[in-house]
């Protein structure tokens, strides 16, 4: 007899858990309330990205007399947007379901609840309730957006991350609540769409989790680019105005005025409707559930992975998570198995330029008192940055000065999220900045300021 694992939430956790999983014998069943690959496809990283390729699009051509060609006059098409999104999840909900379907998960459509620990009820799609059980379970549920009580979303001219792609119509003037990593991607999405954009930030620095050399690069070029920063103002309401627009009041006593407001000021875990008591899981202060190393909650074969973890929220991460849980439950991590290292998850913001980085920040190994080397190279002397016509950011890298393992790096300029790869690479594999060096790279490529920054 195989293992029974059962799914609850069919994003980046849930379906790669189940994936794999399968492939490893088990039985699995899949439980998803909406499509498969859930909130990432859906609403958050995918849509998003596909926005912003559109934008990028769009700045790429406001930058071509650089490159010797006319500039031509490119608006949005909302509408064609709309329809582009919807292709691109829709093809990665069937190649999700396709794949699943090829290994034998069964995927039931419905919203998940604990009876006991061992098993829940699942309320159909269809509308009939059937019961579950599970020698191993997993939480993947994801998370929503926060929505404080001072602010009145309606989806019109007040919307949470989730309604602006697209949004109604492309703001005028749009105040974006909030500057972290999606809050920055939504300034540069909708300037480029030609919107006006203003920035709270609650802090003295955008993406305050941030190496402070990055965000400043970020910052000038949002400056550069017409866009009003307001530092050290923690947004406390928003009202319409009498013209239809909308006025966000600030603790400082500052308010902004725009067409639209944007919040993006984090997540909160979902789990209401599970009823976790009931299988005893345990949810911490902040709402999310407590794991071990294996992705394991408080009760030994109920799994969590995903956003509701409390861990990074990347869908890498998520992934990555799922392939661990499928190797726990499938008793693999009495071979040989390592486990997620968080500290070396890479990650990117898709802003332009775009920024990503991995392991250990200067600011953080300079606050730990650690003796460090740190080498960075400007994209400006590269030839392919040049060719290209945007030779904005650099590349630094972090190694251990004794023994020239990298640990850690960071990257600001065109296609960072490829190229920072290779240092996650590094990282992962405790590599030495002379194995980079010494990589016989491609000439002209953005590549040639890895080795550059190793050196």
């Amino acid at each position: 007899m195989g293992v029974n694992f059962v799914v609850v939430g069919g994003g980046p956790a849930g379906v790669q858990a189940a994936s794999y999983a399968a492939r490893l014998g088990a039985h699995v069943t899949v439980v998803e309330r909406d499509v498969l690959g859930g909130a990432a496809n859906l609403w958050d990283c995918i849509p998003s990205k596909a926005m912003i390729a559109t934008g990028g699009m769009l700045a790429l051509m406001s930058r071509a007399s650089r490159m010797g060609i006319r500039k031509t006059d490119l608006q949005p098409d909302l509408e064609s947007i709309k329809m582009r999104i919807a292709t691109i999840t829709d093809h990665l909900e069937r190649s999700n379901r396709d794949l699943l379907s090829s290994q034998g998960v069964r995927v039931i459509r419905g919203e998940a609840r604990f009876l006991d620990p061992f098993h829940i009820a699942v309320k159909l799609t269809e509308g009939d309730e059937i019961e579950l059980g599970g020698d191993a379970i997993l939480i993947a549920t994801g998370s929503r957006p926060r929505v404080p009580h001072w602010a009145p979303i309606d989806g019109d001219r007040v919307l949470t991350t989730r309604q602006a792609y697209p949004p109604p119509e492309i703001p005028e003037h749009l105040i974006v609540v909030g500057s972290g990593v999606t809050g920055v991607e939504f300034v540069h999405m909708f300037r480029t769409f030609g919107s006006k954009v203003s920035l709270i930030v609650s802090r003295q620095q955008i993406l305050p989790q941030k190496d402070p050399e990055v965000a400043a690069a970020l910052e000038a070029d949002f400056l550069d680019s017409g866009v009003e920063l307001y530092k050290g103002a923690r947004a406390k309401g928003i009202h319409r105005s009498d013209d239809g627009g909308v006025v966000v009041e600030c603790d400082d006593g500052r308010s902004v005025t725009g067409s639209h407001c944007l919040l993006a000021i984090g997540s909160l875990p979902n789990y209401e409707s599970l009823e976790l008591e009931k299988a005893g899981v345990q949810v911490d202060q902040g709402g999310y559930i407590s794991v071990d190393h294996h992705c394991v909650s408080n009760v030994k074969h109920i799994y969590v992975a995903g956003d509701i973890s409390g861990k990074l929220p990347l869908a890498s991460v998520a992934t990555m998570q799922g392939r661990k849980v499928a190797e726990h439950v499938m008793g693999l991590d009495s071979r040989e198995h390592r486990h997620l290292d968080y500290d070396k998850a890479a990650s990117a913001i898709f802003t332009e330029p775009e920024i990503a980085d991995v392991g250990l920040a200067e600011a953080e190994a300079f606050a730990l008192g650690r003796k460090m080397r740190v080498t960075k190279v400007p994209f400006a002397a590269n030839a392919r940055a040049l060719i290209n016509g945007d030779s904005r950011g650099f590349i630094k890298i972090l190694s251990d000065p004794a023994t020239g393992v990298v640990l850690g790096g960071s990257i600001v300029g065109a296609c960072a999220a490829e190229l920072i790869s290779v240092i996650a690479l590094a990282v992962t594999a405790n590599l030495k900045v002379a194995d980079i060096v010494e990589s016989l790279l491609v000439h002209p490529a953005l590549a040639e300021a890895l080795a550059e920054a190793a050196d």
